[in-house]
């Protein structure tokens, strides 16, 4: 399986960071193809809702990174969202990346399944971001293969001495070649 990784958080090597490379190494272990997409240094613009690429074959009428991206989910079968939790749902980067997802809504996907790891300082902040990702794949007729929450992360690197590394690993390590 092709698995696309967007990893919504801006800081490098950060927990989001450290938990998303835990989930590909055990997906990797299994024999899936992996990429992962920092979102954090590419510059990706807002959604103009302009539709242009309904016209276009899901061409995006802007000219930013993510261009690239679009390609990579197209050749994906699973999207793995990863994002740390600010204000009790994901980041604005992952969430700029999702809205322009919009450029396949009339293409299609060749998405069959999706994941969402989410990490946060508090518990009890993940309810929209989880809303949100549920909705997607329902709209979408996306398999959900998992939802990981690790609460605990106050700061940078707390999340390589918590069972979230072991618990995304499990998770990657369990996705079925198919």
């Amino acid at each position: 399986m092709n698995i696309l990784v967007l990893n919504g958080s801006p800081r490098k090597n950060g927990n989001t960071e450290i938990m998303a490379d835990a989930f590909i190494e055990g997906a990797r272990k299994r024999g899936h193809m992996v990429e992962k997409v920092n979102l954090g240094n590419r510059k990706i613009a807002p959604c103009l809702a302009c539709e242009f690429c309904f016209t276009h074959n899901g061409v995006c009428v802007q000219k930013d990174d993510m261009a690239e991206i679009l390609d990579k989910v197209d050749s994906a079968d699973m999207i793995v969202f990863a994002s740390p939790v600010y204000w009790f749902s994901i980041s604005a980067q992952l969430k700029a990346a999702i809205d322009r997802l919009y450029a396949r809504a009339r293409k299609g996907f060749n998405i069959r399944y999706a994941v969402l790891l989410l990490d946060s300082a508090s518990d009890g902040v993940y309810r929209s971001a989880i809303a949100a990702y549920e909705d997607i794949c329902a709209y979408l007729r996306w398999e959900d293969k998992g939802i990981l929450t690790v609460p605990g992360m106050d700061t940078k690197g707390d999340m390589e001495r918590s069972e979230g590394v072991k618990k995304a690993y499990d998770l990657g390590r369990s996705l079925a070649s198919e």
